[in-house]
């Protein structure tokens, strides 16, 4: 009864010939030598014929063997020719970018996210200030962009879409024991310009009769908590209640309208991945805890 011509044994056998020894043959499929060995031998039971012999402290093919290498080759060729032929095209990677603002809290939901649904898309992320994220985006470099504010921007509405995700909750904090200077004006560390948060802080501020005084910019988040955490101001920051660490919440300024965010997405996106990820974000801002006033927060 004739044997069973397995593809992968026909793989290391044709690996051996290419690599010129099993070892390398085993190195190059990244498997051991008594692998390939194993998988010889199983050829050589299919075949009933033996396909190598020993030549001194290395082995050469038989004439079989030979004649089984060229029929081997046509084989696995057929083989990966017949795959591709089913297999769907290959799945660019999605890029993604966010401003730091959304970035720690909001992307390792996301890519969870996708990483159940979208098995077959690889994801690249970009974090980047707000208005680069937005020239890239209108110049189709990136696929998706988390961005502060609402759907409507003019910048973006003539060649991409966009769906709200939600409010983020704004709170000041500082450096623990930090105070007031107690003359009106408040020092703040913000952002560099331009900066959704920074113009936020000020307004605020401004409408409560207090004087903003910017005492520390800074181009990354890092930055800015660092500042805050020296003691050099205070900081408004979306955190989606998780208190940043060596920070603590300042409850004497006055409260500070949420940040709205929203998913946009480049023209031509498949408009069910642009829903998608807005119900992924969407879900972890709702699901976010919410400080109250005059509670301390533990971290």
């Amino acid at each position: 009864m004739p044997g069973t011509l397995d593809i992968t044994p026909l793989r290391s056998f044709v690996a051996v010939a290419d690599n010129g020894g099993f070892q390398r043959a085993a190195d190059a499929l990244h498997l051991s030598q008594a692998a390939v060995s194993q998988h010889v031998r199983r050829l050589e039971l299919a075949v009933g014929r033996r396909l190598f012999e020993r030549d001194g402290r290395s082995s050469r093919f038989t004439h079989d063997g030979e004649a089984l290498l060229g029929y081997a080759r046509r084989l696995l060729e057929l083989h990966d020719r017949t795959l591709a032929h089913f297999l769907p095209d290959e799945v660019p990677a999605l890029a993604i970018g966010s401003t730091e603002h959304a970035a720690a809290q909001l992307l390792p939901a996301l890519t969870g996210a996708m990483g159940s649904a979208l098995l077959r898309r690889e994801v690249r992320l970009r974090l980047d200030r707000g208005v680069r994220l937005r020239e890239d985006l209108a110049a189709g470099r990136l696929d998706l962009a988390i961005l502060p504010g609402p759907t409507a921007n003019p910048e973006l509405d003539r060649s991409a879409s966009a769906l709200t995700v939600g409010s983020l909750e704004l709170t000041w904090y500082a450096a623990p024991g930090w105070r007031l200077p107690g003359d009106g004006t408040v020092p703040i560390v913000v952002f560099e310009s331009p900066c959704a948060l920074r113009v936020r802080a000020v307004e605020t501020l401004n409408a409560h009769g207090l004087s903003p005084s910017v005492v520390g910019e800074a181009v990354q988040l890092a930055g800015v908590q660092a500042a805050a955490a020296a003691g050099v101001g205070v900081a408004l920051m979306a955190t989606l209640g998780q208190v940043p660490t060596g920070l603590v919440e300042v409850e004497d300024l006055p409260p500070v309208p949420p940040l709205e965010f929203a998913v946009w997405g480049r023209s031509g996106l498949d408009p069910e991945l642009l829903a998608f990820v807005a119900e992924a974000l969407g879900r972890t801002v709702a699901a976010a805890p919410r400080a109250e006033r005059g509670v301390d927060v533990v971290v």
